[in-house]
């Protein structure tokens, strides 16, 4: 009995969202420079004391208008696409694989000014933000966004093998 138990749990637990005291606090203190306004279109408009702030609050805001969208955005990116889609979509990941280096993306983020670094926190900071608020958005894959998977993008486009 005890077997099966933890074989029905282990789904919930690789999904677990584990955010620290401290990352919690950091995003708070980071929340309280954002102000985000929405027009009678709804149109958010970010303003934020840093650059790193309004950031944040894009992420945030984008993630609060379609979550599903950047978490498939990043898998795809990422090469990870068969995760959710299955078997049929394994060519379309190595693709990308032979494309993107997500090694490179990561040793890039290392060697960024610090400028550089504080934005590309505060995208990984909006996002894990919003998670920790809504803890009823179950990601399907990626359950907690670095700062370096922006620098998978390396011609600005959110799509570039569909150019």
């Amino acid at each position: 009995m005890k077997k099966i138990l933890f074989l029905l749990l282990i789904p919930f637990v690789g999904n677990a969202q584990n955010f620290t005291a401290q990352e919690i606090a950091r995003w708070e203190a980071r929340a309280k420079q954002v102000t985000i306004i929405e027009d009678n279109w709804g149109i958010p408009h970010i303003y934020g004391k840093k650059d790193a702030d309004a950031v944040f609050g894009l992420l945030y805001t984008q993630c609060q208008q379609n979550f599903s969208r950047v978490e498939r955005n990043y898998l795809e990116i990422m090469g990870r696409l068969s995760e959710i889609e299955g078997e049929r979509r394994i060519y379309d990941d190595l693709q990308m694989r032979l494309i993107y280096d997500s090694v490179g993306a990561k040793a890039d983020f290392l060697k960024s000014p610090q400028w550089f670094k504080d934005l590309l926190n505060a995208f990984a900071d909006g996002v894990n933000y919003y998670l920790y608020k809504h803890p009823n958005i179950k990601p399907l894959v990626l359950n907690r966004f670095e700062p370096w998977f922006p620098l998978m993008y390396t011609d600005g486009s959110i799509s570039p093998t569909q150019t």
